[in-house]
This record gives C-alpha cells, sequence and structure tokens, in this order.
C-alpha cells in the first residue's frame, strides 16, 4: 500500500469515546461499492462479524464526527 492510500485510510478512522472506528460510507468508497450495499453484505452475513466490529451511532455521537 502506498503511503498515499495509508494516508487517506487514516483520514478516515475516527475516535469515539475512545474507540477507533470507520463509517460505512468511508468503507463502501475503499470497496467501491454503494453503502447501501456494503450495509446489506454486513446483514446477510452477520455470523462473520463480531458484535463489536458493527453498531449504530446515535445522533449525539455522529455530531461527534
Amino acid at each position: 500500500m502506498s503511503d498515499l492510500n495509508a494516508s487517506r485510510i487514516e483520514k478516515m478512522i475516527y475516535i469515539i469515546r475512545g474507540t477507533k472506528i470507520m463509517l460505512d460510507r468511508d468503507l463502501a468508497e475503499l470497496y467501491q461499492v454503494e453503502t447501501r450495499s456494503l450495509i446489506q453484505a454486513v446483514k446477510r452475513n452477520k455470523e462473520r462479524f463480531p458484535l463489536e466490529f458493527m453498531f449504530q451511532l446515535t445522533k449525539n455521537a455522529k455530531e461527534e464526527v
């Protein structure tokens, strides 16, 4: 991975309450898919993702990002 790509990805990582997170929209951009397609894929394959891997932000948390 080039330094440019690594830098771009680092900018997509946020810290909320001491936890590093990436937003679905940013992951979708990285994988070059629509956000809704990414969310559907995760919902269809819940057993592949640990519970701490995904969660929904509250309105207050969204404002922090």
